[in-house]
């Protein structure tokens, strides 16, 4: 992704519609800010665009307090730029997260009612992970490769 230390929806979302292919065979795997921008993306694609997943790792639409004022800043738009759930629906045949027990920035409770209420998403919790890739104990992930195996 371009300027990966300072994301930004007006510099991702393009990036993405300009480098990938949908066909209703493509499964979108995205961590954190990362599942914004493919939620975001999916927002875009002419009407009867369909994929077979969105896989979405450690995602968030709330955070808890950032440290620094610089995270806060690439957060706020974020957070604050409304999505369109109801379209994002309508390209994707099935809607996957996986959330972590205790990851220091995403609140637990209020992502997973989002993810389950907005998207009808398939919410699955996993113990210990952090905020899961971005831990640097954690190396592997074998519930995403059981959900893209069923599919």
């Amino acid at each position: 992704m371009p300027n990966p230390d300072y994301p930004t929806i007006r510099e991702w979302i393009p990036f993405l519609t300009k480098n990938i292919q949908l066909t209703p065979e493509t499964i979108l795997i995205g961590h954190s800010i990362g599942c914004q921008t493919i939620l975001r993306y999916l927002e875009t694609p002419p009407e009867k665009t369909m994929l077979r997943a969105i896989l979405c790792v450690a995602g968030w639409f709330t955070l808890n307090e950032l440290e620094t004022e610089e995270e806060k800043e690439i957060a706020e738009p974020w957070l604050t730029t409304p999505i369109d759930f109801a379209k994002i629906k309508t390209h994707a045949q099935n809607i996957y997260a996986i959330l972590s027990d205790n990851d220091p920035y995403v609140p637990l409770a209020e992502n997973k009612t989002i993810f389950e209420k907005s998207l009808g998403a398939e919410t699955h919790i996993v113990e210990n992970y952090g905020h899961i890739w971005a831990d640097e104990n954690v190396r592997e992930l074998p519930l995403a490769l059981e959900i893209i195996e069923k599919l």
